[in-house]
C-alpha cells in the first residue's frame, strides 16, 4: 500500500470518515475514497463502478467482481456505528447490550447520577453530563444513532436540539403522538425547521406491538438498522 494511501486511511479512520479502498488485483494499482478526494492510482475505468462502490459501503461488505478482463476489488472502511442512548432507564438497560452485540459503540448519557451506574450498565460506557454538553463535545455524525428515552424535556430536548441539527443516521425519542406532538411545538420554537423535525422517528422504533422494555429496545434497534441499511427486499 503506497504511503499517501495509508496516511489518509488512517486519517480517514481517525476522524470516522468513510472511505473506500478500489484495487486492481492484476496490476496491484489502488486508489482511495474519502469523501469526493482520491489518493493512490487514478480509479480503473470499470462500468457502474460508482454504483458498485455505493452498494458495497451500505453493505459495509468487501466484493470483487470482474470486467474487461479485470479483477477488483472494493473494501470498505466504515468507522464503527455509534449509539448515544440518552437516559438510563429500563429500556436503555435492555437496548444498550443489545446495540453492543450488533457492532454499536454504545453510550448511555443521563446526568441523574443514581440512574447511570455502572451496577445497571455494566460494561457500557457512561457519560454524567447533560446531554447537548456531552453531545457537543462528541458530535453525532452520519454513522450515529441517537434515542432519547427519559421522556423528561428537560434532558431529551437538549439531546433532540444538537442531534436533529447533526449528520446522525437516525434518531429516535419515545412518547406517544401527543407527547410528540408538544415536542415538535417545543423544537420549532428553540429554532428548528420542519425538515428537522421530520427527521424525527417518534415514537421510537417500528410498529411491532412492543410492550415491554425489551420489546421496545428491540423496535428500536430494529428501525436503527432499517435507517442504515435500508431494506433488503424491494418488493
Amino acid at each position: 500500500m503506497k504511503r499517501i494511501v495509508l496516511k489518509e486511511l488512517r486519517q480517514a479512520r481517525d476522524k470516522r470518515i468513510p472511505s473506500t479502498l478500489v484495487t486492481d488485483l492484476s496490476s496491484g494499482a489502488q486508489t482511495l475514497i474519502v469523501d469526493d478526494d482520491f489518493y493512490g492510482d487514478p480509479l480503473p475505468d470499470v462500468p457502474d463502478l460508482p454504483q458498485t462502490i455505493d452498494q458495497v459501503m451500505l453493505q459495509d461488505k468487501g466484493r470483487t467482481i470482474e470486467a474487461d478482463g479485470r479483477r477488483i476489488f472494493i473494501q470498505p472502511f466504515n468507522p464503527p456505528q455509534r449509539m448515544m442512548i440518552i437516559g438510563a432507564v429500563h429500556i436503555s438497560q435492555a437496548l444498550a447490550p443489545m446495540a453492543k452485540i450488533a457492532g454499536y459503540d454504545v453510550t448511555v448519557i443521563d446526568p441523574r447520577t443514581a440512574w447511570a451506574t455502572e451496577e445497571r450498565f455494566p460494561g457500557v460506557v457512561l457519560d454524567q453530563r447533560w446531554p447537548d454538553e456531552a453531545m457537543e463535545e462528541t458530535p453525532p455524525d452520519r454513522g450515529t444513532a441517537v434515542v432519547t428515552l427519559t421522556h423528561d424535556p428537560k434532558i431529551d430536548d437538549p439531546a433532540l436540539e444538537v442531534a436533529l441539527r447533526s449528520d446522525a443516521f437516525y434518531i429516535g425519542a419515545l412518547g406517544g403522538k401527543k407527547t410528540n406532538a408538544k415536542r415538535e411545538e417545543r423544537l420549532k420554537e428553540a429554532g428548528l425547521t420542519e425538515e428537522q423535525i421530520a427527521r424525527l422517528h417518534a415514537p421510537v422504533g417500528l410498529d411491532l406491538g412492543a410492550v415491554s422494555p425489551a420489546e421496545i429496545a428491540v423496535a428500536t434497534l430494529a428501525q436503527a438498522t432499517l435507517a442504515l441499511r435500508g431494506p433488503r427486499r424491494k418488493d
